[in-house]
């Protein structure tokens, strides 16, 4: 009896081919070989099975009828192979899970419809998304998270810079920002010169970030000899700009400019105004908004498709603001 391990599965493939041809000039094409390559596969095929397979007639190879026979009982396991071969970097297993830590409001502002896309794509599947947080890098260290997004400023002092990401986290730059004030279009502030002296006499609402209670313009401001009165920290942007659009007081926040437009949806009397800062001072606070995975994700199938829908996500979303 013959043993099938004893068969090149290969020539199978070949055999395929010549059934759809009936020619071996047009097999070779098909398998991107030579004709002569495809003879000796045939020629394989032949002792094998001890029966010609392909009688040559005029109109090209007629099969035996063992051929005509093979190709039906094949039927099955080509198919097989061809849903094998079709796995590629977009195969995401049966209920998956996906699992995000993204700095806010920015998931509100530009990935509120993500969700609902992982679960249209993915019925079966299981979505965890949760802010941003100092704990966050460790979760995608120890495999907890998938997929991170938050800031890296890149003011010489900051300890969240991005050269200072651990060797084995990977990240892309979805885009660039600097921080502006935010404060309420009646607030007397805009009654004064805009400049850093007023700026910073007026009282301030400061967010806690990556466990800090100051950040790069603090830094900044340090180096220039100056600090901000600041009596209320917070734990998120939303917090912040919610305090300084009430009236009754004259608190104002800073925050990236990309929050304008959740400002303009949740809090249509507030306003913002660069920073009053030189130049050269500005580009010290410039940040740089990334994702973030583990290199063990590089060719992860699920951190692969999570990464270009947000960045389509973000890229629509952003048309529009």
């Amino acid at each position: 009896m013959r043993n099938l391990g004893e068969l090149d599965l290969n020539l199978l493939v070949v055999f395929k081919h010549l059934m759809q041809e009936r020619s071996v000039a047009g097999a070779a094409k098909r398998l991107c070989v030579t004709p002569s390559a495809v003879s000796k596969a045939l020629a394989k095929l032949r002792d094998w099975f001890a029966d010609p397979l392909f009688v040559r007639v005029r109109q090209g190879l007629q099969p035996t009828n063992l051929s005509l026979t093979l190709e039906e009982e094949l039927k099955a396991w080509f198919q097989l192979t061809d849903s094998i071969t079709s796995l590629n970097s977009e195969a995401i297993p049966e209920g998956a899970r996906f699992s995000l830590v993204l700095e806010s409001p920015f998931y509100i502002s530009f990935l509120s419809d993500l969700p609902m896309t992982i679960y249209q794509k993915y019925p079966h599947s299981v979505v965890k998304m949760l802010d941003w947080d100092h704990h966050s890098l460790n979760d995608i260290v120890n495999g907890d998270a998938d997929l991170g997004f938050c800031a890296r400023e890149t003011h010489g002092r900051s300890r969240a810079k991005v050269n200072r990401l651990p060797y084995y986290i990977d990240h892309e730059v979805l885009f660039t920002d600097r921080p502006v004030v935010f404060l309420r279009k009646d607030h007397p502030l805009l009654e004064l010169k805009w400049s850093l002296e007023n700026f910073l006499a007026n009282p301030q609402i400061s967010m806690v970030w990556e466990a800090s209670d100051s950040w790069a313009l603090d830094d900044l401001l340090e180096d220039e000899g100056l600090k901000r009165e600041v009596p209320i920290m917070v734990a998120s942007f939303e917090q912040a700009l919610h305090i300084a659009s009430q009236s009754s007081h004259e608190l104002i926040a800073v925050a990236p400019s990309y929050c304008a437009g959740y400002a303009a949806r949740h809090h249509a009397n507030l306003i913002a105004m660069p920073l009053p800062l030189t130049e050269a001072l500005y580009q010290q606070l410039e940040i740089a908004f990334i994702l973030l995975w583990h290199k063990r994700h590089n060719h992860d199938a699920k951190v692969m498709w999570l990464r270009n829908e947000i960045r389509r996500l973000y890229s629509e979303a952003s048309k529009g603001t």
